[in-house]
């Protein structure tokens, strides 16, 4: 990959002869942690952890990427937030509630790991994740982790190159000036001639307890590079529009590839409606639809995502209540019995799908084997517990109250990812096949000269 050919080793500081090993004294392997810091407290933007970047919380993000790079032993999000625990649940972390000492706005994060560590003994190796890093990805941590469980670090950082030329303001009585940092004025540098510097991009700290007993960098000691490409950091909200659009170019959208979904079965009761039925007088029955929901399925519709809304007999969805429905969204309206699953097995073979193909919305324990099974799946922000675990995506948004509009925008994000991919590759094999046919045309001059040399050595002979 372009970012692993970037990546150098130095500045390593060697501490006596000791060498990190793999392996415990006991023999037994050793406990590698992911952590993820997710204080509920920031000043910059109000609950910025779990706000929606690109249809994704933003420490669904890392936690992705955690997950599938299949390198921990367990996933963590350190919290002292009641939302963030339940969204860090859902994308598959455990959760340390942190105490109050180190959930203050002077508490550093070597605190909170120091805590954590102490209360979580069988860890021998912490690699601590920001959870303002959206475009990391699995194989970051596995090549860095490597520097660990087999080169033998005891603490790795991830850092970026930067050609920055620094200067420092100089304060001299009442008078301010500047001097220089790393650049002689008389004599800049091109950008080509000189290496940069190397600088955090604070996407991840690993170190092992011994590491983290003194601080967060120290014993034999090494830095990861990452590409530029691959370096954003969030703090305040100006930067929120720049890293969603860098995000969906260089983000990791996991393991699946979301841009065949060619399908979305949707449940009526609990995602596109709040569930309840309203009976008048008359005994008329009502139910309340959510324009920007409608909206967005029609979104999907015109780019070719077939939309079928379900119901299962115990919602009561009246055939009138069905047709009307139908009509308004533009989407068949299906009934399906108890074996949910074995009835949209059937509907996918009639239309010759296969699961990584569909996308499925559902609200409740009878929806557990369809999130399970579908390419991409969703439930809204009330969902019960059992449903969120099940689903790849928890909607920020409720149910009624624009969570399929939010899954929608979701599906559509990830195909825009998809083509662009596309683009890239194809414009990469063009590229490919332009210097093919460049080293094609110089081969064949070159052989050309050499027959016409070949010819008059010959020829004087």
């Amino acid at each position: 990959m372009a970012a692993a050919k970037k990546r150098t080793l130095s500045g390593i500081e060697d501490v006596g002869d000791r060498k990190a090993k793999v392996i415990k004294d006991s023999g037994e392997k050793r406990h590698i942690a992911a952590l993820i810091l997710a204080r509920g407290g920031s000043k910059g933007i109000p609950l910025k952890n779990i706000k929606v970047l690109a249809g994704v919380p933003l420490i669904g993000w890392v936690l992705r990427a955690a997950v599938d790079s299949k390198q921990f032993d367990s996933v963590w999000v350190s919290t002292d937030h009641d939302d963030i625990e339940k969204v860090a649940k859902a994308w598959g972390a455990q959760v340390h509630r942190r105490s109050p000492e180190v959930s203050k706005d002077s508490s550093s994060s070597l605190d909170t790991v120091q805590e954590f560590a102490r209360l979580n003994p069988e860890v021998d190796v912490i690699c601590h994740i920001q959870a303002t890093s959206p475009c990391l990805h699995p194989f970051h941590l596995k090549e860095a982790l490597e520097m660990i469980t087999k080169q033998g670090f005891t603490s790795v950082f991830s850092v970026v190159r930067r050609h920055h030329f620094r200067w420092q303001e100089v304060k001299k009585g009442g008078s301010v000036t500047t001097q220089s940092l790393n650049l002689d004025p008389s004599n800049r540098p091109r950008r080509q001639d000189w290496d940069g510097e190397l600088c955090e991009n604070g996407s991840f700290y690993i170190y092992t307890r011994a590491t983290i007993e003194r601080g967060l960098q120290g014993g034999k000691w090494a830095y990861y590079e990452m590409l530029p490409e691959y370096s954003v950091d969030i703090d305040v909200d100006i930067d929120w529009p720049v890293a969603e659009q860098r995000v969906l170019r260089f983000g990791y959208f996991g393991l699946d590839k979301p841009e065949v979904v060619r399908l979305l079965l949707c449940n009526v009761s609990g995602c596109l409606t709040d569930g309840r039925v309203l009976i008048s007088v008359s005994g008329e029955e009502m139910i309340s639809v959510n324009t920007r929901d409608t909206m967005g399925i029609r979104m999907l519709q015109r780019e070719g995502v077939e939309v079928i809304l379900i119901s299962s007999i115990e919602d009561l969805l009246t055939k009138a209540l069905a047709d009307n429905l139908s009509q308004r969204t533009g989407c068949e309206v299906r009934q399906l019995g108890k074996d949910i699953q074995c009835e949209v097995k059937a509907m996918m073979d009639d239309k010759d799908l296969d699961w990584k193909e569909v996308a499925y919305m559902g609200n409740d324990a009878p929806d557990v084997d369809c999130l399970n099974l579908a390419g991409l799946s969703a439930v809204p922000r009330d969902a019960p517990v059992v449903a969120i675990n099940a689903a790849k995506y928890s909607c920020h948004s409720a149910a009624g109250l624009g969570a399929v509009r939010e899954f929608s925008e979701h599906i559509l994000l990830l195909k825009k990812k998809a083509k662009s991919q596309m683009e890239q590759d194809r414009i990469h094999r063009n590229t490919f096949q332009m210097l093919e046919c460049v080293l094609k045309s110089q081969r064949s001059i070159l052989n050309s000269r050499m027959c016409s040399k070949v010819t008059e050595i010959h020829s004087k002979l």
